[in-house]
């Protein structure tokens, strides 16, 4: 039977443990200089035109060296997309999965507008934007010392993150990644049920997906 940190990182549904586990190895191989952040940004140039396709991966893994801000950021980051992934997309690994994918295009569409070499914290909102906008009565505990509903967390967050970095460079990456975590709610809160009266493949894998998460 895991016992201690085999036995929490197993309780860890397996889209979060899995983005979480490469994360983490992503930013241990940085420190124990086996890579260096410049193999491993973002730039449609570096990616596309030096056919270097592998920074449209790990741009979304890089949360930056072993530091304060690393744990603030996986911290978060874990805590609610392992609570979303628990509650929404309990027993749908593929809709979770998806849900991440679309996310991460829509992040690469949209880096140039601010110019961010790596994608891994605006991708993190995401999980966290949604969750706040599915919990919106839920009373949450700044570290115990302010006490704010759901729906302002990430807010909330992005000030700390600017805080902690001292620049707004951070907090214009968080906000870019509650831009689109408001466009995931929107497609599969609001427009399923309002516009089209059903599901779509903005909001649902698809069938080979599913099949290929072992889903149905």
């Amino acid at each position: 039977m895991p016992v201690g940190i085999e036995a929490w990182v197993t309780q860890i549904p397996p889209v979060t443990r899995a983005w979480l586990a490469l994360s983490v190895l992503t930013s241990l191989a940085v420190q124990c200089q086996l890579m260096t952040p410049l193999q491993l940004y973002f730039s449609f140039k570096a990616a596309f035109t030096n056919m270097q396709p592998w920074r449209a991966l790990t741009t979304f893994f890089y949360f930056g060296t072993i530091s304060l801000d690393f744990v603030f950021h996986m911290f978060f980051f874990m805590r609610y997309s392992r609570m979303l992934e628990e509650s929404s997309f309990a027993n749908r690994k593929a809709d979770y999965f998806w849900l991440l994918l679309l996310s991460s295009v829509m992040l690469l569409a949209l880096s140039p507008l601010v110019n961010l070499p790596f994608l891994s914290s605006p991708l993190a909102f995401v999980p966290i934007y949604l969750w706040s906008r599915r919990h919106p009565s839920t009373p949450i505990s700044l570290f115990g010392l302010v006490t704010i509903t759901a729906p302002y967390l990430p807010l909330a967050l992005v000030g700390l993150a600017w805080m902690l970095n001292g620049t707004w460079r951070a907090a214009a990456g968080d906000l870019l990644g509650c831009a689109v975590g408001h466009v995931g709610w929107f497609v599969r809160d609001v427009w399923t049920r309002e516009m089209t009266g059903g599901p779509s493949v903005l909001s649902d894998a698809p069938e080979a997906l599913k099949r290929l998460f072992g889903d149905i």
